[in-house]
């Protein structure tokens, strides 16, 4: 009873898709991970800019990266966030306002897409995601993990200073990040008891 806990608790959402045989259990992560990938790169196009502001729009993918991250897991969330890194760089047009390449002052960030998916993919997988103020703790993580990157190529990229890139490359967007968690609390803790009620059903 208790190792058949252990390994629930290792679980994250997307372990609990039904697969009613062995070439649906085979074929359900490749789906997944292109799926996700679509996700992301259709978030992104969610944006708002605000030059006067910062050189890196305001957009939904963070919200999506973390999200994502805690339902894939971190293998998952490493491929889809892989994917979706290598085919925008390598001219898919589905980086902020359709962009793509090497180009761009916001790269920083995307690849930390990456890093959060996997941290926070971890995170979730040890139950990081399981409660409303576990899931905050990871979410923040999971920010810090994609500022981690985004800041400091936002600097390199524009030679702004280490002050403004700090401003313009993070502190303008905590508000919004703190809606992000907020919704991230609501959603994911709300997920697993949804699974738990069927399960107990």
């Amino acid at each position: 009873m208790a190792t058949q806990s252990a390994v629930v608790g290792r679980r994250v959402l997307a372990d609990l898709i039904p697969a009613s045989a062995k070439a649906t259990t085979l074929a359900r992560d490749p789906v997944l991970v292109l799926g996700g990938a679509g996700l992301v790169g259709l978030s992104a196009q969610v944006a708002v800019e605000i030059p006067a502001i910062s050189p890196v729009p305001f957009v939904a993918t963070t919200l999506t990266a973390l999200l994502l991250g805690a339902a894939y897991g971190p293998v998952r969330a490493a491929l889809t966030f892989s994917l979706y890194l290598l085919a925008g760089m390598a001219g898919v047009p589905w980086f902020t306002d359709g962009n793509s390449g090497t180009g761009i002052a916001s790269l920083g960030y995307v690849i930390g897409f990456l890093a959060a998916g996997v941290v926070v993919g971890e995170l979730a997988r040890r139950g990081g995601d399981r409660t409303p103020l576990r899931t905050i703790g990871t979410m923040i993580v999971g920010n810090l993990a994609i500022y981690a990157f985004g800041v400091p190529y936002l600097i390199a990229a524009t030679g702004m200073s280490l002050s403004d890139g700090l401003y313009k490359g993070a502190a303008v967007f905590l508000v919004g990040d703190l809606i992000k968690l907020a919704i991230a609390a609501a959603l994911l803790p709300g997920a697993w008891a949804l699974v738990k009620k069927f399960r107990d059903a």
